[in-house]
């Protein structure tokens, strides 16, 4: 059975709070946001930069269907192996200003294990602009893809 992202949006709050428990060892989920490879693969994305330790950065490219490069960026503010990553997040040419990130990882069993997002918006209008935008979908056939190029690493 496959289990699939959920997005709770609670009303007048500027936040977002995700979680997805995926069939993969709490270590390997937690390999996936680390290593660059990895990264690169189920979030379809060229990783420019990625520093994952207290005050490090990251710097990621994408490129649209019609050949457009997209840059987004952010601060790491703590990074605890399979455990926690803070971080800032922008999406450059974009009016989204940068948004805070909480992603918590928990180990459920030996073979399974639930990712935890709580996103921070400096406004409920652009968290509700968020949610317009195929976002869900989005972030779901990301988590999906994690699930399917980790799961081969086991």
């Amino acid at each position: 059975m496959e289990r699939k992202t959920k997005i709770h949006a609670e009303d007048g709050k500027q936040e977002l709070v995700i979680t997805r428990e995926f069939d993969l060892p709490l270590e390997l989920l937690f390999k996936a946001y680390d290593e660059p490879e990895l990264v690169a693969q189920w979030m379809g994305t060229n990783v420019l930069k990625l520093e994952n330790k207290k005050h490090g950065s990251y710097h990621f490219e994408t490129t649209d269907p019609m050949g457009n490069k997209h840059h987004f960026s952010g601060t790491i503010h703590a990074f605890v192996p399979n455990q926690k990553i803070t971080r800032t997040f922008e999406m450059e040419n974009t009016p989204f200003p940068a948004q805070l990130e909480f992603l918590e990882f928990e180990k459920l069993t030996d073979d399974t294990s639930k990712l935890t997002m709580q996103i921070v918006y400096k406004s409920i209008e652009y968290r509700d602009q968020m949610l317009q935008l195929p976002f869900a979908q989005g972030i779901n056939m990301a988590h999906n893809r994690i699930q399917e190029i980790t799961s081969k690493l086991k």
